[in-house]
């Protein structure tokens, strides 16, 4: 009986194990699809000068797609429990979408090898931190609550620093490389503790995956950001 009960358990775990794994794909494949979106729209926008007229050249359109990006975010991350995986994809990948035209003026304002480097760096920064993140044993969840703490105070450092017409402050943007690398520490390890008890893969864990999904898309996308304000060539 005894024999029976630790085959019994270790099939539960090694089905336990290959869920993750899969699950874990499939946030980092939803992660990537989305800045590879970001960044076609994104190139796309730059080199067509009618849509940079259209979304540059008017306030009102500019600060639409702004708010409708903050509207996307804040749905998807509070009732993805209550739409289908389908439309939870679709407004993931409507978001991408918006988050690339409004990003593509990073074109206008770096050079496109500055870019490019950064990008590389930003995409090897983020995978070694992903990586501590999933395999450390450590409990992070006190980071977490510190960072998220952190990050609301650069959200309004970074206000005033817009009021004060100094919005690339270096010490802004180095708290903020330092915040999503810490963040994106915390969000890997967090993402996998939450596929941990999933013995299928269903509608429900896939959405958790995407909405992990969204959270590692935010954090690269902040830390390029960031990065590329301290160290980005301006044109």
């Amino acid at each position: 009986m005894d024999n029976l009960m630790t085959t019994e358990t270790t099939i539960i775990d090694e089905r336990r194990k290959e869920v993750v794994a899969e699950l874990m794909r499939d946030v980092y494949l939803w992660m990537t699809g989305g800045l590879a979106l970001t960044g076609l729209v994104a190139w796309i926008v730059a080199t067509t000068p009618v849509l940079q007229q259209i979304i540059f050249g008017s306030q009102v359109i500019l600060w639409g797609l702004i708010i409708a990006e903050l509207v996307f975010v804040i749905v998807l991350s509070a009732a993805i429990n209550k739409m289908s995986f389908g439309t939870a994809s679709i407004l993931y990948t409507l978001y991408c979408v918006l988050n690339g035209a409004t990003l593509s003026s990073i074109f206008l304002v770096y050079e496109l090898s500055s870019i490019a480097e950064i990008f590389f760096i930003t995409a090897g920064s983020f995978a070694a931190l992903a990586f501590v993140g999933t395999v450390t044993k450590k409990d992070l969840s006190k980071l977490g609550t510190f960072l998220i703490m952190a990050l609301f105070g650069l959200i309004i450092a970074s206000v005033i620093g817009l009021i004060m017409g100094n919005p690339d402050s270096v010490w802004i943007s180095a708290l903020g490389v330092l915040i999503f690398a810490g963040l994106t520490v915390y969000d890997a390890q967090r993402i996998r503790m939450m596929m941990l008890d999933e013995e299928t893969v269903n509608e429900g864990n896939m959405k958790l995956a995407l909405l992990g999904a969204l959270s590692l898309y935010l954090d690269f996308i902040n830390l390029l950001l960031k990065l590329l304000s301290l160290f980005g060539k301006k044109k």
